[in-house]
């Protein structure tokens, strides 16, 4: 069994870890952990039907909303994700909602009250992503063809008009792509179920456009060739070979050590969001290191005191001494193992988009250019964890691309 429900942070659904992050976050437990997901979702994509892992399509839908029955009292609510606070923020009135949240937000969420209180909801809560509210919807021409489009946040999702999915969409008030399901006796104590079946339990009402996005392969074609999957298992084999060189006291340093694990992430993320690829690991192990010393360099520049200016220098001496006792060699083994699952990874998702049955493009200066999905959640069947699949670099080039016009 894969023992997933460490790689979320929280019970509830605010927070999951991408798949190649699991060695840095549990050392080498998380590597072990990540050679059983990948070999997993393998036989998914080989056609085996034993396969310990599911999958869902990560939809590129904003807001997210909660929707469901407040057990104190039984009324239904609508909530952004302030939901599981302390002190709960939900709304059960148009009122609360104009108390709360102005514009065209406020008016999604007074639709949402409106529209989803007649799905019939009895207990519990669900999650999900708006797609789309009333005025969102466009016809669009693209490459020479009409389309229903929507564009929630940085992705175009188009359908034509003509097609069942698109005659849906075309008379729905609001859309909603549905994920995750909660249950407890209080809002506190809910415990989130990742990529069970919501949708179908629900009332059909054609006002509202209501799907899961739980994946399916409704192209026949999500199934890895011979020569793909050697690929991917010749990826993993050589990460597996460079895992036993890594010493588990270097990977045991980052994991433990909780300054060192954010600071890691921070610096590899900073690559990630300039859309670099790591490709040189040694000079990104070098680089990891200046990075803490550039950052510690900026916090002693501004202490006023001789005293707070030492306190920064211990600081930076206790963080960075074990970092360089385990060297730019072994640090940067650690990242070209990353790299190697990053590429079996990859592997994977290009496949399952494939599978996908509407379009999804990018709105740019220039026009509109094919892109794909977000990307996709594997979830632990047994468990109900839950892992990112995300070709980071290809989203946050779109993300944080000034040229591409975002939704919101």
């Amino acid at each position: 069994m894969i023992n997933l429900k460490s790689f979320i942070t929280e019970a509830k659904n605010v927070h999951m870890e991408h798949l190649e992050d699991l060695v840095l976050n549990n050392g080498i437990e998380g590597a072990r952990e990540i050679f059983k997901f990948m070999s997993e979702l393998g036989k998914m994509l080989q056609g085996s039907s034993d396969s310990k892992v599911s999958a869902t399509v990560k939809w590129d839908g904003a807001p997210a909303i909660f929707a469901g029955v407040d057990p104190k009292d039984g009324k239904f609510f609508v909530a952004k994700k302030g939901l599981f606070n302390v002190n709960p923020k939900l709304y059960k009135t148009n009122k609360e909602i104009d108390a709360d949240i102005k514009g065209p937000l406020a008016q999604k969420f007074k639709l949402a009250l409106k529209e989803f209180a007649q799905l019939g909801i009895r207990k519990g809560v669900i999650q999900g992503d708006l797609m789309f509210g009333q005025g969102d919807k466009t016809n669009q021409r693209i490459d020479g063809k009409t389309y229903i489009t929507f564009h929630p946040n940085t992705i175009v999702y188009a359908v034509p008009p003509t097609s069942g999915l698109g005659r849906s969409i075309r008379r729905a008030k609001i859309g909603v792509v549905w994920h995750t399901k909660y249950t407890g006796v209080s809002l506190r104590n809910m415990q989130a179920t990742f990529g069970q079946p919501i949708a179908k339990f629900l009332k059909n009402k054609p006002s509202i456009w209501s799907t899961d996005a739980t994946y399916k392969d409704v192209s026949g074609q999500a199934t890895m060739t011979e020569d793909e999957t050697t690929e991917f298992k010749g990826h993993l084999s050589k990460a597996g070979s460079l895992l036993r060189t890594i010493p588990t006291s270097a990977l045991t340093l980052i994991s433990e050590n909780e300054e060192v694990l954010v600071m890691v992430k921070t610096y590899n993320n900073s690559k990630v969001r300039a859309g670099e690829t790591i490709t040189n690991t040694t000079s990104h192990a070098t680089g990891l290191i200046k990075f803490i010393d550039d950052k510690f360099k900026k916090q002693e520049d501004e202490r006023k005191t001789d005293k707070g200016k030492e306190a920064v220098k211990a600081r930076k001496k206790e963080l960075l001494g074990p970092l360089m006792q385990v060297g730019s060699a072994d640090l940067a083994k650690i990242f070209d193992f990353m790299n190697l699952i990053v590429e079996a990874k990859n592997i994977v998702i290009q496949k399952m988009n494939q599978a996908e049955s509407i379009g999804t493009f990018l709105k740019t200066s220039k026009g509109f250019k094919v892109t794909s999905p977000e990307g996709f959640v594997a979830i632990d069947k047994s468990s109900g964890g839950a892992v990112k699949l995300v070709d980071r670099l290809e989203f946050s080039r779109a993300n944080f691309s000034a040229d591409v016009v975002k939704g919101w």
